[in-house]
């Protein structure tokens, strides 16, 4: 692992993962708190034994184009203290896409979409268009990265 990589590491008896970015000093930017404590969440540094929190971390791959790992530790320093953490829209898996990539997605919130199976087709589409809606958004706010 090193500086600019998105990690993650498995929580609950691998039920979710938890997402961050290496800071290559021993250090994790990501959001704090876990799914059900959304009123506390914030975009914290952590030192990386914290983020672990005793399990393994693994890096993230990415088949296309990512950002300089400068440019993803910049982004990520620069979100620092953000507050608006959403479990479907923005959360630490979207946080550590958009510093890696410049666009926000959470495989996780994608495949529990996909397990809701057809007779919930509906609402998934619905929440993908909240999902690709909060991205743009997203994007605006932060365009000079």
């Amino acid at each position: 692992m090193a500086r600019g990589d998105h990690i993650k590491v498995r929580r609950l008896g691998f039920l979710y993962s938890h997402h961050g970015i290496d800071m290559g000093d021993g250090t994790v930017i990501h959001f704090s708190g876990e799914p059900l404590q959304r009123a506390r969440a914030r975009v914290i540094r952590s030192d990386f034994a914290t983020f672990c929190d005793g399990a393994a971390c693994e890096v993230v791959q990415y088949p296309g184009p990512v950002r300089s790992p400068d440019e993803v530790a910049s982004v990520a320093e620069s979100l620092l203290d953000q507050t608006s953490y959403c479990v479907l829209r923005n959360n630490c898996e979207h946080f550590a896409s958009y510093c890696k990539t410049g666009v926000m997605k959470s495989r996780q919130v994608r495949r529990l979409i996909l397990a809701a199976g057809a007779t919930h087709a509906l609402v998934a589409v619905a929440v993908i268009k909240c999902v690709d809606l909060a991205e743009r958004r997203f994007r605006a706010r932060f365009t000079s990265h």
